[in-house]
């Protein structure tokens, strides 16, 4: 961009201890929806990281001694301050990543509040363990104390959502944190900062590092004073950060990818299973690791389903993501469209069938939106459990959907894949329920719902969709330390 264009883009700046402070280089973010640069993102490296995990350091002493209660009321402000700004964040956040408007109000940004205000509640709730030994004159007791600096690095389908998923709990046990957010959605993170002191968080506290997981990433996950690394991304990232983390010895948290099946038996509910399966496989664009991309239906309802379910996603809008009457919005990036686009072109490579969106329906976009990363909601029939289409994770408005006819068959179809992270089963069968969520490999099993989350418990996967899990009592363990302690009396 000439000069006179870059005066007018946004320039963020990293947040360390307390203050924002400028960077050398920087790289462009772009408005999905218009293919524009409208955003200057800090390049940090290993200078930048060592200053902010140097910050979070000089804090730790004085937060981890505060009480629960102390960082449990600024949790609490700091939740309110964002829920005040809800409107200013859920538009910054659609401009930034291409979701639409609707889902960035009622998903993205509510959740980032709640995440604050649930672990502020939930600190106040742990207790530790004690037990007696009177043959030995002994009892035993337990403590937790915090680790330290937490390195925590975010995605970019859901941005504040998955950072505040990762800011609050670290926090809240008296962590501090050196946080990376994606280097395509860094906007709703900066905006955050600016709430910080107002909300009463010390200098230190939350340091935010923007920049890219090469170089940014990297310096965080090889540094000898982070203990502790909490990741949500792609497989093969996690892989990189388990290589690089190891010499330390440091502790994981990753929730990677998904490949997630919906088991359709032929006793479902349809009016009930259509519209949320159609909501679980193109909801944010299909950018969300518990999305459904392996619909697997029972051959005695087939013909009816896919009719059915191809009508209801013909009906999902695509356009311009501040219109609030748009379903789908743009994919975040350029590569990544034309990636989930040449998933598309390789299935109908392998002889099966595309039903309606990619290649098949004319897509209309306002004139501003052209240049936009915008693809219709797509359903891929006739393909073959082997085809990558059904094996890897495309990440983007596309679904596959396959007939079974037995149940033990559909359950060694489903769990024929590296991942592990959600599935939902549709059926009235209460029996069948049970037996098939005992069966699948899967961190989360939804059955005839999906997306429903309660934070108390367990959230993450199996096989290649991760390491650890999230939640209330998960995520206490996970950013504290346990100490044994044992008094002969």
């Amino acid at each position: 961009p000439t000069m006179a264009h870059s005066q007018a883009l946004l320039v963020l700046e990293n947040f360390i201890g307390g203050k924002f402070v400028p960077c050398s280089s920087y790289v462009d973010s772009y408005n999905p929806s218009t293919g524009d640069v409208y955003c200057r993102v800090p390049d940090s490296g290993k200078e930048e990281v060592e200053a902010a995990v140097k910050a979070a350091k000089d804090a730790f002493p004085i937060w981890s001694s505060k009480s629960p209660l102390e960082r449990s009321q600024i949790l609490n402000k700091l939740a309110d301050l964002i829920e005040h700004d809800l409107e200013a964040f859920a538009q910054a956040e659609s401009k930034d990543q291409g979701k639409t408007i609707t889902f960035a109000r009622t998903v993205d940004i509510p959740r980032a509040v709640h995440n604050f205000r649930f672990f502020a509640s939930s600190i106040l709730h742990h207790v530790t363990e004690c037990t007696e030994m009177p043959s030995m004159d002994c009892m035993h007791y337990t403590l937790r104390a915090p680790v330290g600096v937490a390195g925590l690095i975010s995605p970019w389908n859901l941005p504040l959502y998955l950072l505040t998923w990762k800011i609050a709990p670290a926090i809240a046990c008296g962590n501090t944190v050196v946080a990376k957010p994606s280097e395509m959605t860094s906007v709703t993170a900066w905006m955050m900062c600016k709430l910080l002191e107002k909300a009463g968080v010390p200098p230190g506290v939350v340091n935010v590092v923007f920049g890219t997981g090469a170089k940014a990433g990297e310096a965080l996950v090889c540094h000898p004073e982070v203990p502790l690394i909490s990741f949500t991304g792609s497989t093969l990232t996690a892989q990189r950060i388990t290589e690089r983390s190891a010499p330390h010895c440091k502790r994981l948290s990753l929730e990677l990818g998904g490949k997630n099946p919906a088991i359709i038996f032929d006793d479902a509910d349809l009016s009930q299973c259509i519209p949320t399966t159609v909501r679980s496989s193109f909801a944010n664009q299909g950018e969300i690791c518990l999305c459904t991309s392996r619909i697997f239906v029972q051959r005695g309802i087939y013909s009816e389903f896919l009719k059915r379910f191809v009508a209801e996603a013909k009906k999902w809008k695509t356009g311009n993501p501040s219109d609030p009457t748009v379903d789908v919005g743009a994919l975040i990036s350029k590569e990544h469209l034309e990636k989930v686009r040449n998933y598309v072109k390789k299935a109908q490579a392998e002889g099966a069938r595309v039903l309606c969106g990619e290649g098949v329906d004319p897509l209309a976009l306002p004139p501003g939106n052209q240049k936009g990363y915008f693809m219709l909601p797509t359903v891929i029939t006739e393909v073959k459990d082997e085809s990558c289409c059904m094996q890897e994770e495309i990440f983007g408005p596309v679904t596959c959907v396959v007939a079974f006819d037995t149940e033990e068959e559909v359950i060694k179809r489903a769990n024929g894949v590296k991942y592990g992270l959600a599935a939902t089963v549709w059926s009235s069968n209460v029996g069948r329920v049970h037996r098939v969520a005992h069966r699948l490999q899967s961190g989360l099993v939804w059955t005839n719902c999906w997306l429903v989350r309660d934070l108390n418990l367990p959230f993450g996967g199996m096989k290649a969709s991760g390491i650890g899990r999230e939640g209330a009592k998960d995520s206490y363990e996970f950013f504290t330390e346990v100490k044994t302690i044992t008094i002969k009396h």
